[in-house]
C-alpha cells in the first residue's frame, strides 16, 4: 500500500482534564490531519439548517437504489452486514475529494479501501476512541464530509441520538452508524455475500464476489440488487450483476 491513513489518538496526554478540554484537544488534533480540505471549507460556508440535500457519492450501482443517488447530506444512515458495503463508501467519498473518519473499527481493511479507490489521504482513523465514541464522531462532524461509527455492542439512548442527528444535519455532514442500538436513522443499508466466484469443490482461487444489496429509508420503500465486485484496470469496481466482466485476478483484500 503505497499511502496510509492517518490515525488520530483521542486518548487524553495529560491527567485531570475536563471534558470541554478532551473535546478542545481533539479539535485541535483534527485541525492537524493533513489536506483536510476543499469540499468542507465550501460546505462551511452555508447557513446553518440549510434545507438543500445535497448528496455524498456512492459505487454507481448502489446510487441506482437510493432516492437521491447518493447519501444524503446532514444524515445518519445505518450500515450493516458485509464490510465490503463500507469500504466501498468510504473509496468512494475520498476518491472524490472528500474527507472521512473512521471510529471504532481497528480491523477496517485500509488496503481493500486503496483497492477501490480510496484516496487514503483523506482518511482519518480513530480505532481506539476511549470511553465515549458518540462524543468523538459528533466532535468530528463539525469538519468532515463523512463519519463512520462502530458502536459495537452499545445502545445510544434517544435523547442523545437525536442531539447528534442535529449535529449532523446542521454541519452538512454524514454519519454512518454501525452495530450497537442508533434509532431514527433515515436510510438503512445491507449488505451480505452471496456468493464467490473462482472457487470450486474443494478447489480454486478467489477470483471475486457477489453482494446482495439492500437499501430502504423513512421516505421510500426496500430496493435490493445484486452487485458484483471484481478487479479490473489495476481497481477493484463495482458493477450490477447483468454486466459482463473483464478477466478477474482477485478479489480485494479484507472486503468480505
Amino acid at each position: 500500500m503505497s499511502a496510509a491513513a492517518p490515525e488520530v489518538s483521542v486518548a487524553p496526554e495529560t491527567p485531570g482534564l475536563s471534558r470541554r478540554e478532551r473535546i478542545e484537544q481533539l479539535r485541535s488534533r483534527i485541525a492537524a490531519v493533513p489536506a483536510r480540505g476543499e469540499s468542507v471549507a465550501a460546505r462551511q460556508d452555508r447557513a446553518p439548517g440549510v434545507s438543500a440535500r445535497e448528496v455524498l457519492p456512492v459505487p454507481g450501482p448502489l446510487a441506482e437504489l437510493l432516492p437521491q443517488g447518493g447519501l444524503p447530506r446532514g444524515s445518519v444512515v445505518a450500515v450493516s452486514g458485509a464490510t465490503s458495503l463500507l469500504v466501498g463508501l468510504l473509496a468512494s467519498v475520498t476518491g472524490s475529494g472528500g474527507h472521512a473518519a473512521v471510529v471504532g473499527h481497528p480491523r477496517l481493511g485500509l488496503l481493500a479501501a486503496s483497492e477501490m479507490g480510496a484516496d487514503l489521504g483523506r482518511l482519518a482513523v480513530i480505532p481506539d476512541p476511549g470511553p465515549d465514541p458518540v462524543e468523538v464522531a459528533a466532535v468530528l462532524l463539525d469538519g468532515l464530509d463523512l463519519v463512520v461509527l462502530g458502536l459495537g455492542a452499545a445502545v445510544v439512548p434517544p435523547s442523545r441520538s437525536r442531539a447528534v442527528v442535529a449535529r449532523a444535519r446542521s454541519k452538512g455532514a454524514t454519519l454512518l452508524v454501525t452495530g450497537g442500538g442508533w434509532g431514527g436513522t433515515e436510510i438503512r443499508l445491507d449488505a451480505s455475500v452471496h456468493e464467490y466466484d473462482g472457487l470450486g469443490p474443494g478447489c480454486g482461487r478467489l477470483r471475486g464476489l457477489r453482494l446482495s444489496v439492500g437499501v430502504e429509508g423513512r421516505a421510500f420503500q426496500r430496493r435490493t440488487a445484486r452487485i458484483e465486485l471484481y478487479p479490473r484496470r489495476g481497481r477493484v469496481e463495482w458493477v450490477p450483476e447483468n454486466a459482463e466482466p473483464q478477466p478477474l485476478s482477485r478479489v480485494p483484500s479484507g472486503a468480505a
